[in-house]
């Protein structure tokens, strides 16, 4: 397999950026932030809508600059204390991703869009390599430097305030941070399962540990475990790398979820 040079290329794309989707999908289950980002994922298409509009040549640049704006506003939404708090994100999620079909399939030029529904990790360079690998070495310092006042705005924002944190700032920084990387990925990985890579690992990982550097560091394993198992088995089997990805993580997920419930029992 790692005869091929796209193969290597993926290879090391997924062993850098699964232990990031596992890492900061911990805050996003912790905060209860899973519509969040998947809003935020589908917002994608409007972003790569409006650079085609203003003659951008590198669609993922308009993607990410979108996707911080539109980041920024749902974490604005997030904070009105109304029972249709849900109801209002969705809204705003169903019409971005409509106004980006609407564009991008004028005069049937749409299908030259579609690999971004379900991403090619395949065709991965070794720039972007480069690109996501500094984007994970700032994720992590941010981690290290931050994640105390994280948890505590996870576990109580009042509490937090009371303490002199920053809430919002930090909330807005962490919410950009999920943006680009989400904006970066969105292309190798698909649309339609990015939520699935930052939601599953971390959820498989809530299931067994029993304390946060439990829960952190199985989030990162399974993470990794299944990119690479995912990206294993899709070479061999000739089927499309992320949602072989998925797959494997929600297997990973169901067992488990049934180990945790057989230790309740």
């Amino acid at each position: 397999m790692l005869e091929y040079e796209f193969m290597r290329n993926a290879f090391y794309a997924i062993a850098i950026v699964t232990p990031l989707f596992g890492l900061v999908g911990t805050m996003i289950v912790n905060n209860k932030m899973a519509f969040f980002s998947d809003a935020l994922g589908h917002s994608a298409l409007t972003g790569i809508a409006i650079g085609a509009i203003l003659g951008v040549t590198n669609p993922t640049i308009s993607m990410v600059v979108f996707a911080i704006i539109f980041a920024l506003l749902l974490n604005k939404i997030k904070d009105i204390k109304s029972s249709s708090r849900d109801t209002i994100i969705s809204v705003f999620s169903s019409t971005a991703i409509a106004i980006g079909l609407v564009i991008l399939s004028q005069n049937g030029n749409f299908t030259k869009f579609s690999n971004y529904l379900i991403g090619d990790i395949l065709s991965i360079v070794p720039q972007e390599i480069y690109l996501i690998l500094g984007i994970a070495v700032a994720v992590f310092a941010f981690w290290i430097l931050f994640f105390n006042k994280l948890l505590a705005i996870s576990v109580n924002p009042t509490l937090a305030k009371s303490k002199k944190i920053p809430v919002k700032l930090i909330e807005n920084i962490f919410i950009v941070i999920i943006a680009v990387i989400v904006m970066l990925a969105i292309r190798w990985v698909g649309i339609l399962i990015i939520n699935s890579l930052l939601i599953l690992p971390a959820a498989s990982s809530r299931n067994i540990s029993k304390n946060m550097r439990q829960y952190h560091f199985w989030a990162i394993v399974f993470s990794l475990v299944s990119g690479m198992l995912g990206l294993i088995i899709s070479f061999y089997q000739k089927t499309a790398t992320g949602p072989t990805i998925v797959i494997v993580a929600s297997i990973i997920f169901f067992i488990t979820y049934f180990l945790r419930k057989k230790s309740e029992d």
